[in-house]
């Protein structure tokens, strides 16, 4: 295998005070913009109507919202969605054939076809809504149980500690810029939460084979050298997917910039996180242990 990192002894465990500084404050900016901000729901999680138009000539999105005067409509989203091609999203509620039929007599003046209308309902969007939170705090439940098995109970928690501190980032960039939260964009969550998952239990795995070979070492020590014999292996995965999420950010449009930018953002947060949270978290949970049988001793 192609090997870029060599027979390094970076001191990633010895960074693990200013990797807790920055995931503090990422965190913390991320749930004060939860907090006076929300998020920005898309038509799958708030309801409403969302009908994708062609244009048979050029048009910007501006255009198309100056002439969307109607009050019914409240403040419609406007994406493109491809050349002379939008999606437009009204939260207010009224039958897809009502808004449709708004639309349509505003924008008369323009030539154009309706390629596709969706319609749903509040409640539905609300019970789309629950069920997305519950599918991550399953997908997490059950990374515990798995880990658990696997390792040890301390190797889970702090593999789940660092799974909701790269969803709690991730999240807080939505919130932050207001990027639309969609059905795509809850699939890239949980895709997140398996590729941080893959780095971390490869580390693991390495982490528990040198406690067998490296008796004489401390724990942190075994984990440095976990972590640097891993890190070629890392970086090569990270930044061949960060290629490809990188070019669907680039050239796959506003239908999915959300699924891209969190896939973008998880690759990264979770790269960081497998080697600066887990394992330092790890590392606490360990001492903690000692600490215990020190003191019943």
């Amino acid at each position: 295998m192609l090997q870029i990192f060599v027979d390094t002894h970076y001191d990633i465990v010895g960074k693990r005070v200013y990797a807790s500084w920055i995931s503090g404050i990422l965190i913390l900016l991320g749930l004060l913009s939860l907090m006076f901000q929300g998020l920005n729901f898309g038509i799958d999680f708030s309801g409403g109507t969302l009908i994708q138009m062609k244009f048979n000539e050029p048009i910007t999105a501006g255009e198309i919202r100056s002439l969307l005067k109607n009050p019914k409509l409240g403040t419609p989203q406007i994406q493109r969605s491809g050349p002379d091609e939008y999606m437009i999203r009204v939260l207010t509620v009224g039958t897809g054939d009502e808004i449709q039929k708004i639309i349509e007599e505003d924008l008369q003046e323009k030539s154009f076809e309706v390629r596709r209308v969706e319609i749903i309902g509040p409640i539905i969007g609300l019970e789309l809504r629950q069920k997305a939170i519950n599918a991550i705090l399953v997908a997490l439940f059950f990374i515990l149980i798995y880990i658990s098995i696997r390792f040890e109970f301390k190797f889970a928690l702090s593999a789940v500690i660092a799974l909701f501190h790269d969803v709690l980032i991730t999240l807080g960039f939505f919130s932050i810029f207001q990027w639309e939260i969609s059905m795509p964009v809850l699939a890239a969550f949980l895709t997140i939460v398996g590729y941080s998952l893959n780095d971390t239990i490869v580390i693991f795995d390495r982490i528990r084979e040198n406690k067998l070979s490296h008796k004489n070492k401390t724990f942190p020590d075994i984990i440095n050298l976990s972590i640097n014999e891993s890190l070629s292996r890392t970086i090569i995965t990270s930044f061949t997917t960060l290629l490809v999420v990188l070019a669907l950010v680039l050239f796959g449009g506003e239908v999915l910039f959300g699924f891209s930018i969190a896939m973008v953002i998880g690759v990264i947060v979770g790269t960081y996180s497998s080697n600066f949270i887990a394992s330092p978290i790890l590392i606490m949970l360990e001492q903690r242990k000692r600490n215990k049988i020190k003191t019943k001793k």
